[in-house]
């Protein structure tokens, strides 16, 4: 059975959050499509809200916390992602450009990614489309066709327990159904050795 690692970056602030909601569901959607073509998946959280000060940190400084070291390595180290911000004001939230701010501007090259977010009414779903894509294009990921805007009124049941209802569930399955057959494609991405070696001795000795 092949083995593909996914990681979910949800950048909702408040706990809980309508935001990780899609994210779950995203997440579910697209580990039951790996299994159907035969792929055993690890899915890996990150949380952006849980970095917030150490992002800031990062910006100012150049060097990440050990936390958010690991959650970048998460992201950079997945065959494939799922990224799910907030709209506010029509675009993608300044917690989450700030994370993929502190990404190697190479490090999601080729990678298949299903992007997704939420908001306050159906009137921004076009955010993803003229904002997130836009972004994701300019660091060269692979994004699904298919994106996923979900509002309040895409919910149905009690807050802890909502289902996607009608349109947004469909959407759901057909963003995650792309995702899982690139990611099934996908090369497994090989983690970076940050004490790898990228020249030899003779060429040190050369150029000095």
């Amino acid at each position: 059975m092949k083995q593909r690692t996914l990681a979910v970056v949800s950048a909702g602030l408040s706990q809980p959050s309508s935001t990780r909601l899609l994210a779950d569901r995203l997440a579910a959607a697209t580990r039951g499509e790996l299994e159907r073509l035969g792929v055993s998946v690890d899915t890996n959280f990150v949380e952006v809200r849980d970095h917030a000060h150490d992002i800031m940190n990062n910006l100012l400084t150049g060097f990440p916390s050990a936390a958010l070291r690991q959650a970048i390595d998460a992201v950079t180290n997945a065959d494939g992602l799922i990224v799910v911000t907030p709209i506010f004001n029509a675009s993608y939230s300044g917690l989450f450009k700030s994370f993929f701010d502190v990404l190697d501007d190479s490090a999601l090259v080729g990678r298949p990614v299903l992007l997704a977010a939420t908001g306050g009414s159906a009137r921004h779903s076009l955010a993803l489309e003229h904002a997130v894509r836009p972004m994701f294009s300019y660091l060269r990921a692979l994004s699904v066709p298919t994106s996923v805007y979900a509002a309040p009124e895409d919910w149905a049941g009690a807050p802890g327990d909502a289902q996607a209802s009608g349109a947004l569930a469909d959407r759901i399955r057909r963003a995650a159904a792309e995702l899982a057959e690139l990611v099934e494609r996908h090369e497994p991405t090989k983690a970076a050795d940050p004490f790898a070696l990228t020249t030899t001795f003779e060429e040190l000795l050369g150029g000095s």
